[in-house]
């Protein structure tokens, strides 16, 4: 398999194998009109397997959904075929418009304009609620 090296774009390298699909859903990025490459479990020494996102062109990475959906990936910002810079996502304290509030009774259910927030309840676990009703996250 042949995948070209891209000019000046984005690499988000580290995900953890299968995640590369759900992070390419809420990032949005079948809506990009510029090239992009998953490549799935593709072989990593330290993870074992990995999967890849390739975007051929200039965009910011929301660094809290990167980091919801995996805290262990990394952003490689490429320009003129040199990587200039390397972000690590992290686990977010919060996360805005990304998960939709499971719970019925919550004011999110009856007020669709109201912004669906959670915040990190337990770092050990991931687990986020929502900070109208608090509710856990559901994936």
């Amino acid at each position: 398999m042949n995948i070209d090296s891209i000019q000046n774009g984005i690499v988000i390298d580290h995900i953890r194998a299968g995640g590369a699909m759900e992070l390419y859903r809420l990032l949005g990025l079948g809506e990009l009109d510029c090239p992009v490459a998953i490549i799935k479990n593709a072989p990593s020494r330290k993870l074992g397997k990995k999967d890849i996102i390739k975007i051929d062109a200039a965009r910011d990475i929301p660094l809290d959904v990167l980091g919801f959906v995996d805290p262990d990936a990394t952003i490689n910002i490429i320009r003129g075929g040199v990587l200039v810079e390397k972000k690590h996502a992290g686990l977010p304290e919060r996360i805005e418009s990304v998960l939709r509030c499971r719970n019925p009774r919550c004011i999110t259910s009856v007020e669709p304009g109201l912004p669906q927030i959670f915040t990190l309840a337990n770092r050990e676990t991931k687990t986020y609620r929502c900070i109208y009703c608090e509710a856990r996250a559901e994936r």
